[in-house]
């Protein structure tokens, strides 16, 4: 199995939904951030990633046919090598939306769990690929800006999907050749629903 969508958007831009969607669409399953809780042999594998050991990419994600959110996202001009036959999908939303969310849910969120390697796997990457202090409201727009602006610059244009999740279905089969499905598209793990079911958890450590 190849990647035939490389999600290189950050998270908290609608990637859960994305995943539900492109999982739908391709029959194939989609890696996302939550994966890790069935594969916690993967984490010490993106830890060592951030730090610029790279993995067989094409080995560790035989499994899928597509990938969001981070992890992978944070690694999306290395897939896009491993994958040249891939749609590059930048998720976007409007900077103070993905920060209103983003510090009431992921955020808080990952700086509440306990020591360990899941923990030190994800500061890692924002150490190494966004920001360490994403509590700095100034610092860590400016950083998803930045981030958004470098795949705009990085991806060739025939390449790159830039979709926001207002927008559904329609852009995404476009650009897969795919008919659109009759249903509603996706729409899950709000800002809402993170507090309600991640927040009041805690997420057993590999």
């Amino acid at each position: 199995m190849s990647l035939r969508v490389i999600g290189a958007g950050f998270a908290r831009t609608g990637t859960h939904s994305l995943k539900l969607a492109l999982e739908q669409l391709l029959g194939q399953p989609c890696y996302h951030m939550w994966e890790l809780l069935a594969h916690p042999e993967h984490v010490p594998v993106w830890t060592a990633a951030a730090r610029g050991r790279l993995p067989n990419w094409r080995e560790l994600l035989q499994e899928y046919g597509a990938a969001v959110d981070f992890p992978p996202a944070a690694f999306w001009p290395e897939l896009m090598g491993a994958f040249p036959e891939s749609l590059i999908l930048l998720s976007v939303r409007d900077t103070e939306a993905w920060w209103q969310s983003c510090k009431r849910t992921a955020f808080p969120f990952v700086l509440s769990l306990p020591p360990g390697p899941v923990k030190e796997m994800i500061e890692t990457l924002w150490e190494k690929r966004f920001i360490l202090n994403v509590m700095d409201e100034a610092a860590a727009k400016a950083a998803f800006e930045s981030f958004n602006e470098r795949v705009r610059e990085g991806v060739p244009s025939e390449r790159l999907l830039e979709w926001r999740p207002e927008e559904g279905w329609a852009p995404i089969c476009a650009a897969l050749g795919m008919p659109v499905p009759d249903e509603p598209f996706p729409h899950v793990n709000t800002t809402e629903e993170f507090i309600r079911e991640r927040l009041a958890d805690s997420v057993p450590s590999p």
